[in-house]
């Protein structure tokens, strides 16, 4: 049996907005400022992801985001790069691309369009890992996909030699009990929680990692969750989950994703990391929601990030 901390995939990775211009090009700046961040609390990035927007962000644009994010890691955390698309080509044409930028990993969910049962999920994810030059991190996220990868379709893609864990934000105790007893104690296979109210919960249970959005704005909070957590000060991890919960209600309660993702920049934006724009189809926050946002923060930090 591993330490937690010992595996490959592990800690707190950032699913990174991605910042943008005004004309919807990257912002390689604010990239800059996100990565100082994270590479100070020793918070890995994930970039092209829910939160990043990926399903919007034009080819060309991906490029340049996964060069800029994995420049300003410079080996001091590791870059992780969805590739999750509806073109199954397209998906391990840039997995092997970002690896060649220096990805450390791939992280992909289920095609949207089509339904899949569970015989095609599983010639799916292996058809992908077959044929890329770095490890696949499975993603299971049935609010954008519209349906679940049963724990059991997982559990038999762990073995494949480069399937390296996965990332699950579905909802329910009983399946995150469920997979924190099938792979914590693995040592080849690492176990991503993307259900970010319950990071502390998990982590005491020996969750290998946490993928919170709300890291985009405050990753030393959660690197202190995940410490404190590791380290067996269960009171302590449960503080600062309530702190973060807090935190992230600002942007997420009452709101879906499309209009959590504007209201998460408009939060980053007050304190200088991003601007807020954001791709088609969604839309900035107006004017007076954006005014009450950044008043809300400035009340709960009261100090600059």
């Amino acid at each position: 049996m591993m330490k937690r901390n010992e595996k490959n995939y592990s800690g707190v990775i950032v699913p990174m907005i991605t910042p943008l211009s005004s004309d919807y090009s990257i912002d390689r700046t604010a990239v800059a400022l996100i990565m100082k961040t994270f590479t100070k609390n020793q918070c890995s990035a994930f970039v092209l992801g829910t939160t990043g927007e990926s399903v919007s962000v034009a080819e060309k644009d991906k490029t340049i985001l996964v060069e800029s994010t994995v420049r300003e890691a410079g080996h001091k955390i590791k870059v992780y790069a969805g590739i999750s698309g509806n073109c199954l080509q397209e998906s391990i044409s840039n997995a092997n691309h970002y690896a060649s930028l220096g990805a450390d990993a791939v992280v992909a969910h289920l095609p949207f369009y089509y339904p899949m049962n569970d015989s095609n999920m599983i010639r799916y994810f292996k058809t992908i890992a077959d044929n890329i030059q770095c490890p696949l991190i499975l993603y299971n996220n049935p609010i954008t996909v519209k349906w679940s990868i049963p724990l059991e379709i997982i559990e038999e893609l762990s073995y494949h030699p480069n399937i390296a864990g996965v990332k699950d934000s579905e909802r329910g105790l009983e399946r995150l009990d469920r997979s924190l007893a099938l792979w914590s104690n693995r040592d080849d296979f690492s176990f991503l929680l993307g259900w970010t109210a319950q990071s502390a919960y998990a982590l005491g249970k020996r969750c290998d990692g946490i993928v919170p959005s709300t890291a985009n704005l405050t990753p030393q909070l959660y690197h202190d969750l995940y410490q404190s957590a590791v380290a067996g000060d269960a009171e302590k991890a449960g503080a600062l989950q309530q702190q973060a919960d807090i935190i992230t209600n600002l942007y997420i309660k009452d709101r879906n994703i499309s209009e959590a993702i504007p209201a998460l920049k408009v939060l980053m934006a007050e304190y200088g990391l991003c601007k807020t724009v954001v791709l088609p189809p969604m839309y900035e926050a107006d004017a007076q929601a954006q005014l009450k946002l950044r008043s809300l923060i400035r009340n709960i930090l009261k100090e600059s990030l």
